[in-house]
């Protein structure tokens, strides 16, 4: 009887070892899926966070690049009111020339004269060429401050552009 003994008590050692490391077994299944769970969590929230920062970025970029096309439109509104305003002064300024040159026409034909003629042409053409330097004069000023006024939003835009992206980089 000593004999049915012995071969019960392999059985259980091997029964309890199967048992023991089916065990471990689960175990480490069930650690391993719980480190793929956290480290899919982590993976998620590191997607999540990188979304983010590209939809963040793409509203900045979107929002500044709104600012540009608005200080363009800025710029050429300035620049078309100029241009307006610039046009008028000249306009204006040939009415009085010929105005000018029509009274000197009327007053040669009543003119008594040959001296008196004379004198009306030079006054006339020292007039005109006087009235020509100062309005061109004052047109170049009123162009320069014009150019420069047309230019101040986008030279703004530009250095908000320089500011913003010296940051980043």
């Amino acid at each position: 009887m000593t004999i049915k003994a012995k071969p019960s008590e392999p059985m259980a050692e091997a029964t309890a070892a199967a048992a023991s490391g089916f065990e471990q077994t689960v175990t480490a299944i069930k650690d391993g899926m719980a480190k793929a769970g956290a480290g899919f969590e982590k993976t998620q929230e590191q997607v999540k966070e990188g979304v983010e920062k590209v939809m963040k970025t793409a509203e900045e970029l979107m929002a500044f690049n709104q600012g540009n096309f608005e200080a363009v439109v800025k710029s050429g509104k300035i620049w078309s009111a100029g241009v307006q305003d610039l046009t008028q002064q000249v306009v204006a300024s040939a009415q009085a020339s010929f105005d000018e040159t029509l009274a000197t026409y009327r007053a040669l034909a009543a003119v008594k004269s040959l001296r008196e003629a004379v004198d009306l042409q030079t006054n006339l053409a020292r007039t005109a060429v006087e009235k020509t330097l100062s309005e061109a004069g004052r047109i170049t000023d009123a162009s320069v401050k014009l150019t420069e006024q047309t230019f101040a939003p986008i030279t703004a835009r530009f250095a908000l552009a320089m500011e913003k992206f010296a940051k980043t980089a």
